[in-house]
This record gives structure tokens, C-alpha cells and sequence, in this order.
């Protein structure tokens, strides 16, 4: 299955293009989506559109920093019954473990942690925050909205930007440097290995004047009864193995199945309960590795085709009609002028 986020992601997107003199119709029906459907916080949309239309309204809109606005344009509410958890957590080391384990809610490709710092600073860890790239290509504007939402989450709910280190991003900047210092309130590093936030350590002890361990109990029942961690899904599992082996080598049921130790005939089963077919994960995971190689590389076709599994070259021009109804060279056409472009 496509991985999905929340719409409450691009609340303040259509409002922030009308104010550039941009068409945030023609700019979502692009990306298949539509205004109608940002109406609801609790809709979903694939995570590849919402990130890619941020990436082409910043570039069209000579707009740099369209990432770090619809940032303050947003709140700890555009995480939905996720808010409900963090807010009541007696601890910032308790909202992150919680925010971690349900981070799915919001989107499954996405992911906060805590982890060691990289510069290997005493008293200092990394508050991370990621996009799996098996499943959707890298977004600087998304990772500069994530990352300021992050930071803007934290500065409320501790009450200040005290302890605040560093902020690392994976791309180089796409606005002057001052910009991200002004917004950040500290040192921004560029270049990194993920997206993070370097606090020091104390922070994590810090209360919450909002904490109920009543309400704190309810909303994570909440979401336990009530979504599904996709991780345990069978085609997940099924859509990673092969994201992770695609190109190496002929996509083959009985190698998938022997990856999660099962039978290939029960592996069939299993997708067959979840509504879908080995063939149908697989054509996924090429439709959306294509659609990456093609918009975010300058890779020769010949070897986009290899990447995705196909022995030729016109199989991965047919498909490509198939999945976005036009050529490999008119979708790298219609990309080109986005950030993030390997040239």
C-alpha cells in the first residue's frame, strides 16, 4: 500500500500559495490532489504528493523558505489524536517514546527518536526526526517543515528554546542562513547525516504543566484499539523486503517468502486476507522507485530500469504510461525544475 499522511500536514498550504499569487488548484490537481479533500485534518493522501507539492510550490513560487512558513503556520494539532498523547505525557522523554511508537497515526513513513548525539558531545542527544526513504523520496521543504514543527512542538510544551544545541538538516540550505537562525533561535548545520535536533540531555526530564495520566491512558487506548501499526502488516512487511532487494535481482515470491520465513503459498494467503497480491505490492514498490529515480535523478533510463527490476528498457516506458500516463522523459521534464534534482 502507498504510504499515506494525515492532511492536516498541509494546513496552511492553499492559504500561504494565494497569498505568493500562486494557483494552489493547479498546483495540487498536479500532484492528484485536491483543495477539497485538505478540508478534513483526519483525511489522507500519499506522502509522495504532499511532499512533492511543497517542493514544486517552493521552487515556482521563488519561495525558499515554504517549509519553515507553513511551520509557524502550524501546532501540535496537526497530529490529531497523536496531539492528545504528547500533550498529557508527564515527561519530554515520555511524549517522545509515545510519539515514536504511534508516529504511524500521522504517517507511517515518518519517525522520531531519541538517539546518541553524532558529534559525541557529553550531556547531548539527538531528538531525530526521518522520512524511510524506501517509501517515498527525499522532500527538503517536508524535512524543513517536519523539523520546524518539531521544534516549535518542543519550544511550547517545555517553554523555552533553552538547551537547544544545533539543527541538522540533510540538504544543503535553500534559503540564506540567517533565515534558519532567525526561525531555529541556534546553530544550523547542513549537510548531516538526518534530520535532528541536538538538545542537551536534562531536557528529557522536563515536565509537562499539561500532563494527566488519566487522559494519558485513554488517548493511548485510543489509538491502540483504533489503528493498526501498518508495520505488522503482511504487504509491509512484503513492500520493504522488496524495496530493500529491488534491482538486485528478479523480484521472486519464493525470495520474499523465504526473507520472512514463511511459504510462499501461506505468504499468498496472508496478502490475499489483506486484500491485495504479491504482484500488486510489487507493481507499487516499482511505481513509486520509478517515480524517484525519474523526478529526483538524472540517472540514463536504461539504468532506471535495472533499479526497478526490468531487463528492458521499453518494459519501464510502458509502465511508466501505465502508472502517470505519460513517458519517463515527460515526467523528468515536469520535475526538473524542482529542488532537489541531482544534476
Amino acid at each position: 500500500m502507498v504510504p499515506m499522511i494525515r492532511t492536516a500536514s498541509l494546513r496552511g498550504f492553499v492559504d500561504l500559495v494565494e497569498e505568493l499569487g500562486g494557483d494552489a488548484d493547479a498546483l495540487l490537481a498536479r500532484h492528484g490532489l485536491a483543495r477539497d479533500v485538505l478540508g478534513a485534518d483526519d483525511g489522507l493522501i500519499p506522502i509522495t504528493a504532499n511532499d512533492l507539492v511543497l517542493d514544486a510550490a517552493a521552487a515556482e513560487l521563488a519561495c525558499p523558505d515554504l517549509g519553515l512558513r507553513l511551520a509557524e503556520a502550524q501546532d501540535l494539532s496537526v497530529l490529531g489524536p497523536l496531539a492528545v498523547v504528547i500533550e498529557s505525557s508527564s515527561t519530554v522523554a515520555e511524549a517522545l517514546r509515545l510519539a515514536s511508537r504511534y508516529m504511524f497515526v500521522h504517517s507511517p513513513a515518518l519517525s522520531v527518536g531519541v538517539e546518541a548525539d553524532p558529534y559525541g558531545a557529553r550531556g547531548v542527544v539527538a531528538l531525530t526526526y526521518r522520512k524511510d526513504l524506501h517509501e517515498s523520496p527525499y522532500s527538503p521543504q517536508a524535512m524543513e517543515l517536519g523539523l520546524g514543527l518539531f521544534q516549535r512542538i518542543a519550544r511550547v510544551l517545555v517553554g523555552s528554546r533553552a538547551g537547544l544545541r544545533s539543527v541538522e538538516f540533510p540538504h544543503q540550505p535553500l534559503s540564506p542562513v540567517r533565515r534558519y537562525t532567525e526561525f531555529f533561535g541556534a546553530d544550523v548545520r547542513f549537510g548531516r547525516p538526518a534530520g535532528a535536533l541536538r538538545v542537551e540531555r536534562h531536557l528529557l526530564d522536563g515536565q509537562f504543566a499539561t500532563a494527566d495520566a488519566t487522559i494519558r491512558r485513554l488517548a493511548v487506548e485510543y489509538l491502540a484499539d483504533r489503528y493498526a501499526d501498518p508495520a505488522a502488516a503482511v504487504s509491509t512487511q512484503v513492500r520493504r523486503a522488496l524495496a530493500g532487494s529491488l534491482g538486485a535481482g528478479p523480484p521472486a515470491l519464493g525470495g520474499v517468502a523465504r526473507l520472512l520465513s514463511v511459504h510462499p503459498r501461506t505468504l499468498q494467503r496472508r496478502l490475499a486476507a489483506e486484500g491485495t497480491t504479491f504482484e500488486a505490492v510489487l507493481d507499487e514498490v516499482r511505481r513509486d522507485a520509478a517515480h524517484r529515480y525519474l523526478t529526483t535523478t538524472r540517472l540514463p533510463l536504461g539504468q532506471v530500469a535495472a533499479l526497478v527490476g526490468f531487463t528492458e528498457q521499453s518494459t519501464l516506458s510502458h509502465c511508466v504510461r501505465r502508472w502517470f500516463g505519460t513517458s519517463p522523459r515527460a515526467l523528468r521534464r515536469a520535475a526538473d525544475s524542482g529542488p532537489g534534482l541531482s544534476r
